[in-house]
């Protein structure tokens, strides 16, 4: 027998899988949903107990299925956020296989794609790849001279203090997740040792209303990644750190270090029972104050021009300096039981066998549209602007894959077979 054909495979159950199928469903074109775990898992299974948005909830529009809540400013948590997924995938009602991982995708000489799976191998005319951008948890070497009777978690697999042992915890990175992390440990109170790296932070609210509220206004988020200053190369940038938790604040290292939080520089090397930091906490520090106060410059800039009321400018001046950079930390004495890496993951696309690649090894696109026929991508961060691996920017992009494969890309024979055409031509 021959192998189970579609129109559109989509490779990953998340949001962006998720959407794409969507806008499938309306153009009537067939199509497979195959998802390594179940839909939508990563925010069931890879995110702590007090997790929560760090965008207000307005954001959250997924296709068809916009936050409808009775409090559109404040941020969801990890429950609720569960809950607004539920719905979403109750809505699309997609045609999903679960527990299915994709190992490899190859273009045949007709065309057509041979998808691999662990339960059997499928064709398909296009491929849309939705499994996101954060695939591998990124560990140092150094990991493995830590002594084994120490505790190391990755940040997707933190939950709550009460679940590491007694004791100290060193926690390695200050992108988003571990700045919030180190702040749920240490209102916990627990003795953190923060290892800041250099993410940049921004303000919660700023002249009387949250920062994105402004920023939106000011239509930062609809610019795409071609007119960013940075192009592409904000694509590596780190995440701006600052939560939505209590219904909002800023994350200040600073003032956690006044209250008793260790901070260090960047973690380089463990030797002779040391822990060895860069002598950069200063720096770090500065530089993420400088990127806070230039955004609420831009936001006082826009006021000015706008001529809007709104309370009285202000500037960020630092609560704490580090008096001295300490570079060594004496593991025994310390008395650090447990660590939790949070310096990101790196994507893993190795069972994607088709030229789409640049020289990084990173996806080769232009909103997600590669030079190769039929292999899309949706759901990376920037992949055209900033919502786009968010529930704010997800749909558009979504839509626009698919658009694509409406506008001529569909093979004529695929549309006919399944009455697809008149909906495509609608949409186009």
């Amino acid at each position: 027998m021959s192998n189970p054909h579609y129109s559109v495979i989509v490779v990953g159950g998340g949001q962006a899988g998720l959407s794409v199928s969507h806008f499938l469903q309306q153009s009537a074109i067939d199509h497979l949903v195959i998802e390594k775990h179940t839909v939508t898992h990563t925010w069931r299974t890879q995110r702590w107990d007090t997790f929560c948005l760090v965008t207000p909830n307005w954001q959250c529009a997924l296709p068809g299925h916009p936050y409808t809540g009775a409090d559109p400013h404040g941020f969801m948590k990890k429950d609720e956020i569960i809950s607004y997924l539920d719905g979403f995938i109750a809505k699309v009602n997609a045609p999903v296989l679960e527990y299915t991982a994709v190992t490899r995708v190859k273009r045949d000489a007709n065309g057509r794609y041979d998808v691999q799976t662990t339960r059997g191998a499928f064709t398909a005319d296009h491929v849309v790849v939705a499994s996101g951008g954060y695939h591998e948890p990124i560990v140092p070497r150094m990991a493995e001279r830590l002594p084994a009777n120490i505790v190391q978690i990755q940040s997707s697999d933190y939950r709550n203090a009460d679940a590491l042992p007694p004791g100290a915890v060193l926690v390695v990175g200050s992108g988003q997740s571990g700045a919030q992390i180190a702040e749920d440990l240490h209102l916990s109170g627990r003795k953190v040792h923060l290892a800041v790296g250099e993410a940049p932070r921004c303000a919660r609210f700023y002249r009387g209303r949250d920062v994105v509220d402004w920023l939106a206004d000011m239509r930062y988020y609809d610019m795409p990644v071609t007119d960013h200053p940075l192009r592409e190369g904000v694509r590596d940038n780190t995440n701006h750190y600052v939560t939505g938790r209590d219904g909002g604040r800023d994350i200040d290292l600073r003032r956690f270090a006044l209250e008793g939080m260790e901070l260090f520089g960047r973690l380089e090397d463990l030797r002779d029972g040391n822990l060895r930091f860069a002598p950069n906490l200063r720096a770090a520090l500065d530089d993420a104050d400088k990127t806070y106060n230039n955004i609420n410059a831009s936001i006082d800039g826009f006021i000015e021009r706008q001529g809007i009321d709104a309370p009285p400018a202000s500037r960020y001046e630092p609560l704490w300096e580090p008096q001295a950079e300490r570079e060594e930390l004496d593991l025994q004495a310390s008395g650090i039981s447990a660590v939790v890496w949070c310096i990101g993951f790196r994507p893993d696309f190795g069972w994607l066998d088709v030229p789409v690649f640049n020289g990084r090894g990173h996806p080769s696109h232009l909103r997600g549209v590669t030079a190769v026929p039929g292999v899309y991508f949706v759901g990376l961060p920037w992949l055209h602007t900033w919502g786009s691996g968010r529930f704010s920017g997800v749909a558009r992009d979504a839509q626009y894959i698919v658009d694509n494969i409406c506008t001529g890309r569909v093979s004529s024979e695929s549309l006919e077979r399944h009455s697809g055409a008149d909906a495509c031509v609608a949409r186009a």
